[in-house]
């Protein structure tokens, strides 16, 4: 894979004229080398159906008189840059019209992704119709008349579905639709695998081995299996598209420990697909790819072509502000694996959860867990039950993941070899009995009956002192079992009902003791509210102070990173170790909102002199920036290496030779 993709979206109406008609080589080739691009995924065929070349397994545009799609190629490979080929797989408009008995059907015989054709949009199509022996002879036809670099098939992913066509596949199996939610999930799971497992062979009998992507818009924590039914991720995570900047750390992290290549996909629109006209500022496409950089991703730059097929200059005058300082860095970036010290235990991939449409989400827990990790500079991964555990020292079980036996079985491994957990709200508690699987120091009595109520802390927090902090989430109540109580739970005098109630939104503190509300045990650190959760939609800092303190006990002196970077900065930790250096990534940012809940960069302001404390196992010889290469002093006392970065403006790169 290379570093610097664009995708280049082609969705255009058989009402729109003049398709391709303004297309030239030259202007497309200057268009690639001013965005400093070296792969562009261009079209075979789009969502209103049309092919961009003469096809025989498919229609032409009807306003197209040209072979589009080769005249890409040509161009592109003439100046060496790779173009895997996109065709539209779920949706295809044309033929939604003629065949609508291939489309999915919701349990109320509804279309999906609009609901009628008197509703401008797409219709997404079942693949246990006739329709994928069509989309695979689109495909091998690619394959065979082209020099494309891969495939990528878009708007697919496991879709339960009650179309004519399954429902009578399934009542042969045994399956009863009406009455059988789980069963129609399975049918659908294997209904994916075989349009995966068919797409492999229909390119393996044209061209061995080519890479291919299933587009479902989110990689799925705990799905390894359908991951792997691609050749590479590519986690599609336009910020400003709904995804927003939580997204792409989140599902990076997890990425990361598929062993798979993957690229971070963003978008210059200022909002998501589909959007012309639209920019963002160029400083914050250098910080979304930057940020791809330091997860030790490819990056990809969705970019929408003009139905004339006129490259947008502008758009690639902005592709290049970051395509070429990321051009500056790859020797830095290829071949890295990151060293983390915590696993963050998805929630995702506890729960099964698989979802059944585009624009798939991370769970809450994960999602504010992720958040305070990044804020509060912990070097971690996204695991799940199929992820060795031994190279992490402290596993966190956020909000809810009960202790099934699988999961018992890994973290016993992991507890044996002296690694810790830190549990919050239930997790922690036995999958089939309301008592704790293991020892974090309490016994547990069962949820609290007040809603909210109030921690107090027994340790010294920055930025904050000490007092009764609400908790909005619900609480559980525990009583202390031989460990030792970092802060308390006190109850309110009462519930806020309609016969008694105080002020405008909640009873204050009793002051009464209700048990420990944060305990620490032989095995770990119970905190007795969903607080990661309760982060993601409060945001309240003494929750993000909580799972600090607790991260920082359980660590001790074992935390591998320690740094100045305030709490909107990023990094993390890479090793390259073929050319035997870790590779500290530090990268700052303020996003703000604009609009209605659009987060937008537009202002990077540096910072300056941050400190960087690193435990590492290795001597090191030589400290430098990049990609500047310029020598920085350092410190090394035992197996701790400290430095200052004068100033990060964006993105710094901290090169420790050993």
């Amino acid at each position: 894979m290379n570093f610097r993709q664009v995708h280049l979206d082609f969705h255009t109406s058989e009402k729109v004229p003049g398709i391709g008609s303004r297309f030239s080589k030259e202007q497309f080739q200057k268009a690639l080398k001013v965005g400093h691009v070296n792969s562009i995924t261009i079209f075979s065929k789009c969502h209103h159906g049309w092919a961009y070349h003469p096809s025989e397994a498919n229609e032409m545009h009807p306003e197209l008189d040209f072979d589009l799609l080769g005249a890409q190629i040509e161009a592109a490979h003439e100046i060496g840059v790779k173009t895997p080929v996109y065709l539209s797989a779920g949706l295809d408009e044309k033929m939604a019209l003629r065949h609508p008995e291939w489309l999915v059907r919701d349990e109320n015989d509804q279309t999906t992704w609009v609901k009628s054709f008197l509703v401008p949009g797409y219709h997404k199509f079942c693949m246990n119709t006739p329709y994928l022996d069509y989309l695979l002879e689109q495909i091998k036809e690619v394959c065979r008349n082209y020099d494309a670099d891969g495939i990528f098939l878009d708007i697919v992913g496991v879709q339960p579905c009650y179309c004519a066509s399954c429902i009578k596949a399934m009542r042969a199996e045994g399956i009863e639709p009406s009455k059988d939610p789980a069963g129609v999930v399975a049918f659908a799971e294997k209904t994916y695998a075989n349009y995966t497992r068919r797409v492999r062979e229909a390119i393996d009998s044209v061209k061995p081995g080519l890479p291919v992507f299933h587009n479902g818009s989110h990689i799925r924590c705990g799905r390894r299996d359908i991951a792997q039914m691609n050749s590479h991720l590519e986690i599609e995570s336009l910020p400003t598209g709904g995804w927003g900047y939580d997204h792409f750390p989140l599902s990076a992290r997890y990425a990361q420990t598929t062993g798979m290549e993957y690229l971070g996909m963003t978008g210059k629109f200022h909002k998501s697909w589909g959007e012309f006209g639209g920019f963002k500022h160029p400083n914050a496409l250098r910080y979304e790819v930057s940020l791809s950089a330091a997860n030790g991703a490819k990056c990809s730059i969705g970019d929408q072509l003009h139905p004339q097929g006129e490259m947008d200059m502008a758009t690639y005058q902005l592709i290049g502000s970051a395509y070429s300082e990321l051009e500056t860095k790859e020797e830095w970036l290829d071949h890295v694996k990151q060293v983390t010290d915590v696993a963050l235990f998805s929630f995702e991939a506890y729960s099964g959860s698989f979802g059944t449409g585009q624009m798939g989400k991370s769970t809450p827990s994960d999602i504010g867990a992720a958040r305070m990790l990044l804020e509060g500079k912990y070097l971690f991964d996204v695991v799940d039950t199929e992820t060795d555990l031994s190279p992490y020292k402290v596993v966190i079980l956020p909000d809810q993941e009960r202790i099934t036996p699988a999961l018992k079985e890994k973290l016993n491994a992991f507890l044996a070899k002296g690694g810790k957990l830190l549990a919050t709200g239930k997790s922690g508690l036995k999958a089939d009995e309301d008592a704790f699987a293991y020892d974090f120091g309490v016994e547990y009595v069962g949820e609290t009956p007040y809603n909210p109520d109030y921690f107090r802390p027994g340790f010294e927090m920055e930025g904050l002192y000490t007092s009764s902090y609400i908790m909005y989430s619900q609480g559980e109540a525990v009583k202390l079992a031989g460990g030792t109580e970092l802060g308390i739970r006190e109850n309110p005098y009462f519930n806020r009902e309609a016969e008694h109630f105080c002020s405008h939104k909640h009873t204050p503190s009793s002051f009464e003791y209700a048990g420990p509300g944060m305990a620490l045990g032989k095995d770990g650190i119970y905190i007795g509210w969903q607080v990661f959760s309760e982060y993601a939609d409060k945001g309240s800092l003494i929750l993000k102070r909580m799972v600090q303190h607790a991260l920082d006990v359980l660590l001790g002196e074992n935390k591998t990173l320690t740094t100045t970077l305030g709490a909107q900065g990023v990094t993390t930790l890479m090793e390259q170790e073929k050319e035997g250096r870790y590779i500290n990534h530090l990268l700052y940012a303020t996003p703000t909102k604009r609009g209605s809940g659009i987060e937008i960069i537009e202002d990077l302001v540096p910072v300056y002199n941050i400190n960087v404390s690193l435990r590492l196992p290795k001597k090191i010889k030589k400290a430098y920036l990049a990609p500047q290469k310029v020598e920085i002093p350092f410190t090394q006392e035992g197996d701790v290496v400290s430095f200052t970065v004068d100033k990060v403006d964006c993105h710094q790169m901290v090169v420790l030779d050993y």
